[in-house]
Parts: structure tokens; sequence; C-alpha cells
């Protein structure tokens, strides 16, 4: 581990930022790219180690991935051109790679052995194999299929009508990459809208997917064609920024070409809702993908209720949407967000347990959690948990600590925001 110390801040923030490319949609384009015949160029891919597993397994199945800074050129194979690996498949942390991988993995000829860290080896994959068995798939391993490591043994799938009985992307992506090798139609039906990159990206590769309110179906008629894919900015990473600049006085920050898919920025609405002052200019389209600038000030806020339908469009933000709350007036209360118990680590548990240390009174409940603020933060040695998110939210509460932060480990964050204490220490200079 890699500890970091991290003194108190005590001037405004200011400047640009350009943050790494979207998480979910690089895993995704990696994906389609390597499925798809032809050449597809992918700009602005986020070169996390997370992405980077995803490159590796389609490496290791024998498709020619090069990379130039965070440029992609992928010789896509087609379906039927993955060759057996011969070694198992290591995924990391990354749970994106687990668990669209699994989809994909069911449907191909051959067999794979899978792995990851020890923290996604605590992670449930029983919500993607389940489904997964329906279709006919076959795994082997811990718990009845439950957790890495499995084996997949290849079968032919056949189309299921699903309905998610969690609110997943990941499990939703899952189901369709099956679904374009699998025999017939597959249809997947949401409660709650999830992130829908997967099926952008499917139909920008051509597919035959269609997409109609709640209801999503697919069938593997057709050969994927390779395309171009500019990946927008992770608004996943933007938010610790957007949050440093609405909660340290005086702030001014821009942040250039993030993702503006409808079903991500439940941030913006979070911090609309509280008082901050943003605004978003210069929107545009490329790829399938909704993207535009962000500039954000610092303004007085207040606490809300944040629950419902909003949650999968902001999960990941919430544990620093918890430090934005210790900022603001009143109480911010958090429900229906029991999915953030089987993240990268408990993420209700480890946000409790950071913020606590920090001197904010804060509280868990089984699905989600209750901010008291305004509080002043002070200083203390905390834990990352391993996860980067837990980590970015530390380094940020640092900004507005009387006192210096010691984070035990600042190597995790390079799983989604490598270049994230470079643009840190710009927008502070």
């Amino acid at each position: 581990m890699n500890e970091i110390k991290l003194t108190p801040n005590s001037k405004p923030l200011s400047g640009v930022i350009e943050v790494p490319g979207d998480k979910s949609i690089s895993h995704r384009a990696v994906i389609l790219g390597s499925l798809a015949k032809g050449t597809t160029k992918v700009t602005h891919f986020l070169d996390g180690e997370d992405c980077m597993r995803t490159v590796h397994a389609f490496q290791a199945m024998g498709v020619s991935i090069e990379r130039s800074d965070s440029t992609l050129l992928i010789e896509g194979r087609g379906i039927s051109g993955l060759n057996e690996p011969t070694v198992p498949l290591y995924f990391g942390n990354s749970g994106t790679t687990g668990r669209l991988m699994l989809g994909l993995l069911a449907g191909l000829p051959f067999f794979t052995t899978v792995y990851g860290d020890e923290s996604l080896s605590k992670r449930p994959m029983d919500r993607v194999v389940d489904p997964l068995r329906l279709m006919g798939a076959s795994f082997d391993g811990r718990g009845h299929g439950s957790y890495l490591p499995l084996s997949i043994r290849g079968e032919n799938l056949k189309g299921i009508d699903y309905t998610l009985p969690v609110k997943s992307a990941q499990v939703k992506s899952a189901i369709l990459l099956a679904g374009l090798v699998a025999d017939g139609e597959t249809q997947v039906t949401e409660k709650t809208n999830t992130r829908d990159h997967t099926e952008n990206m499917l139909q920008a590769f051509g597919a035959d997917i269609i997409s109609n309110e709640n209801n999503t179906t697919i069938t593997s008629k057709k050969e994927l064609s390779a395309t171009d894919v500019y990946v927008p900015g992770d608004i996943s990473s933007a938010a610790f920024f957007l949050v440093a600049a609405a909660i340290v006085p005086n702030s001014v920050i821009t942040l250039k070409n993030v993702g503006l898919n409808v079903t991500r920025t439940g941030i913006i609405d979070v911090l609309t809702e509280m008082g901050a002052s943003i605004q978003v200019t210069n929107q545009r389209t490329l790829s399938g993908e909704l993207f535009g600038d962000i500039h954000v000030k610092y303004s007085n806020l207040h606490g809300i209720t944040i629950e419902g339908e909003i949650i999968p469009r902001l999960i990941d933000e919430i544990p620093i949407i918890a430090l934005l709350a210790t900022q603001a007036s009143g109480a911010t209360v958090i429900r229906n967000a029991e999915e953030l118990r089987v993240k990268e680590t408990d993420r209700i548990a480890a946000v409790v347990d950071v913020l606590s240390t920090l001197g904010a009174s804060v509280e868990a409940t089984d699905d989600g959690m209750i901010i008291h603020g305004k509080t002043s933060l002070k200083g203390g040695a905390v834990s990352s948990y391993n996860d980067h998110r837990i980590a970015m939210m530390a380094a940020i509460s640092s900004l507005v600590a009387t006192e210096e932060v010691i984070l035990d480990d600042k190597d995790c964050i390079s799983i989604s925001y490598p270049t994230f204490f470079a643009d840190l220490h710009d927008v502070m200079s």
C-alpha cells in the first residue's frame, strides 16, 4: 500500500479539467470491437487497471489490440474468430469485466476459467450466472457458481425473456451479450432503467437490438461491424471535482467533454436540487453518447432526500455525494441504495467509517445512510478499503478539513482515474 498525507487547503479551486474516458463505455468498446469484424478505433479510452483487464482477456483469445496513449486499435475477429484461451483469464478487481465476460463466454464454443483478486472473489456472481443458466450456460465454482473463480464450458444458448430482479446494468449487459450468440430472441425487462451504454454501443456496431421503454430485445441474426468509438469523459470521475468546486469557498471549475447519458446524470440533478451553481454547455453526440462541458461554482447547499428511481443513475457517486452532504445545511437521507453493499467493498459501511473518522455526523441504514450537516471536518487517518471511489472521496474531503488527512493507500485510484492527483494539483495551483 502507498500512503499519502493530504494537507488542508486554504485556497479556492479553479481551472479546466478533462477527466479520463468513461470506464463503462471503455469496457464495452473493447468487448464489441473485439467481436466485430474489421478495425475499430477507440479514442479517449480509459487505460486504468479495470479496463486493461478486459483488453488482456481478449488478447488472450487472439484479438490484436494496440494501444497508443488513450487510443486503441482493435482488429476484430468476429464472434466465431475468438480462440480458446490457454491460461485462466484474470479480471483483477473489475466487476464489469467479470460479469460482462461471463455473459459472452457462456455461449462461446470452448472452455474458460476466470478469476479475480480477493475483493472481486467476494462479489456475487449468481445474479449473472442464474439467468445465464436459464439460457443453457454451464458454470462451476464456489457456492454453486456464486463466486469467482469460475469455469465456463461454452454451450449452445437459447434466448430467454427475463425480468431483472436487481437494478444492475452489468446483469442486463451480460444477458444481452449472451443474446448475441443465443438461438432466437432474448428480451430483458427492467423495473427501473439502468445505464444503457451496452444498448447504445450494440446499436452502433450494427446489432439487431430494439429498446422500448423498460424492454430491450436482441437476436443473433447479424454479424457486428467495426466502427470508430469516441469515449466521453467519465461523469463518475468528474463527480469528485463537481463536488469539490461546490464545497470549497469561491471555487470555479469547468469539466470538458463529460458524458451526459441521462442514465448517469443523477449527480447533476442532486447537485442542482441541493442548491449548487451548475451549468451544462456545448452538448453533442458521438457513438450514440451525449457529452458536453460542465461548469460548477461554490454555493450554499441544503440537505435533501435521495431515493427511488434516481439511485441507479448515481449509484457510483453516492460516496462523494455523502461528502457533499456533510457540507450542506440540514439532513440528507439516502435510501434504496442497498446495491452499495456488494460493490468493491461494502460502500455504506466504508463511507460511514471514513466520514465519521473525519468528524462528520453520519449513520448507516440497511439501504443507505443519513448525513447531518453542516459539519466541520477535522483530519485523521482513514482507510481506502482498496476501493477507488472511497479513496478519492477521502482525498476530496481533505480540501475542507482543518487538519491533515492520511489515506492509507492511493494506488487503488488508478483503477478508474490514473491522473486524479495530477488533476487535483492543477485546480489547487
